[in-house]
């Protein structure tokens, strides 16, 4: 049996941008999502914690060191500059592997998202 648990999270995030006229996806600084095993494309659940409002996208990765996280396309309606979020990926596993399984968890710093 597969069950689906949480692979990665990025815990509270400023958005740092909001680009309705780009074709879809969340940018994330490639450090970030390095740090917490992110995949370019992968499906990210998004969820604001300002308005409420939660999401999926994919992921795509922006500028290493910048701490930036873009919302992009009609996403970017979700969500206002400054807005915290969090990210979160799922994968499928096995019910026994994923009973030792850890997912990888980042905190960034809530000032700049950048890796302390």
């Amino acid at each position: 049996m597969l069950i689906e648990v949480v692979k990665s999270k990025i815990h509270r995030v400023k958005v740092t941008g909001a680009d309705l006229n780009y074709i879809g996806s969340i940018t994330i600084d490639e450090d970030l999502m390095d740090a917490a095993n992110i995949i370019r494309g992968e499906k990210v659940q998004i969820v604001n914690n300002n308005n409420g409002e939660r999401l999926e996208t994919y992921a795509i990765p922006g500028t290493r060191g910048s701490g930036e996280v873009t919302l992009n396309g009609a996403a970017a309606r979700k969500v206002a500059v400054g807005d915290v979020l969090i990210l979160i990926t799922y994968a499928q596993m096995e019910f026994e592997l994923a009973k030792n399984f850890n997912p990888s968890l980042v905190f960034p710093n809530e000032e700049t998202n950048l890796l302390t």
